[in-house]
């Protein structure tokens, strides 16, 4: 196309003055003061919540794996939040959109599918977590040792910032011959892909690979773990011992279900069925609710994180009374 070697060349003499400009929900007028604050709320509820866990399990001297790895994903789910919701709130206050800069655009898409990918990793440490604690309950300590933890831990972060950093490189090299204007409230992948001008589907290819190495390898691990788990509950005998078991799984789960259900269906799929109302709905779920449904997921069902907010409760009355 003749277009493609202009704008390539444009884009790589005025990457750093180029802007973008987030369309956000500019076709909601009428709601724009209602969704800001419904948005300020669940932002405001969900780093309270993320921070309340993370607290809690930082304060437990003696700190078992599961809550070692809920500790990193509070961690990663409090940066998330903090990387899109407060750009999403500013698109809501700007009349006609808020502007960002073609180098914020690209750290904002890296830090989104980073993070988003650490969480994917971790979830995975999670899994494996689990098959051990109920298929090799003898070995379950000397297996999973802090010092074999935090490995696992640094290796699901700097993996997932690997993949999202060739994503981002690959996409943001793309040539824009469209208007920068990005249907969108930050610079997901698939909105900003929808720009670039090319007919071929070489663009989708990093998409593709990102996809598979952060959605699809770490879904079949946890799949996989979860399979040993159902053939080890077989043959346990007693019904009481087999739902103790289970319920140590169903926080992991839940968690596991609204995270690859959101990002599957917005992420593995051709550009030609790209919508973006579609995907300003399903992500809104994805960036604002389900990180605020994590903390409140495991407080709910996790024993252990319940004990330790319980003790909280219990030295803060304490400190009153004094």
């Amino acid at each position: 196309m003749p277009c493609e070697g202009f704008m390539e060349r444009d884009n790589m003499s005025t990457g750093a003055t180029m802007e973008f400009l987030l369309l956000g929900f500019s076709e909601l007028l009428c709601l724009r003061v209602l969704l800001f604050l419904i948005f300020l709320i669940i932002h405001l509820v969900t780093l309270a919540g993320n921070m309340l866990v993370f607290v809690a399990v930082v304060m437990e001297p003696s700190c078992p794996p599961m809550l070692f790895f809920l500790c990193q994903l509070s961690v990663i789910e409090l940066c998330y939040t903090l990387v899109i919701v407060p750009k999403a709130l500013l698109s809501l206050i700007a009349v006609d959109g808020s502007t960002i800069s073609f180098i914020g655009c690209a750290a904002q898409m890296h830090f989104f599918v980073a993070l988003g990918g650490a969480e994917s990793f971790l979830l995975v440490a999670m899994s494996y977590d689990r098959y051990v604690a109920i298929c090799q309950p003898l070995h379950y300590m000397a297996v999973m040792s802090k010092g074999f933890c935090l490995r696992l831990a640094v290796v699901c972060c700097l993996g997932a910032f690997a993949v999202a950093l060739g994503l981002t490189v690959a996409v943001f090299r793309l040539p824009f011959c469209q208007s920068h204007h990005i249907n969108h409230f930050f610079c997901d992948v698939p909105a900003v892909l929808h720009l670039a001008c090319t007919q071929s589907y070489t663009p989708e290819l990093p998409l593709l690979a990102a996809c598979v190495l952060l959605l699809l390898l770490p879904f079949l691990l946890i799949l996989t773990s979860y399979v040993c788990i159902a053939v080890a509950l077989l043959h346990v005998t007693s019904s009481v011992g087999r739902g103790k078991a289970f319920s140590t799984c169903i926080s992991h789960l839940a968690i596991t279900l609204l995270h690859y259900g959101c990002a599957t269906f917005i992420y593995i799929r051709p550009k030609s069925s790209y919508s973006p109302a579609r995907d300003k709905v399903v992500s809104l779920v994805y960036t604002n609710i389900t990180p605020l449904l994590y903390p409140l997921i495991y407080s709910l069902r996790n024993k252990e994180v319940r004990g330790i907010l319980r003790k909280m409760l219990r030295r803060k009355k304490i400190a009153q009374l004094n």
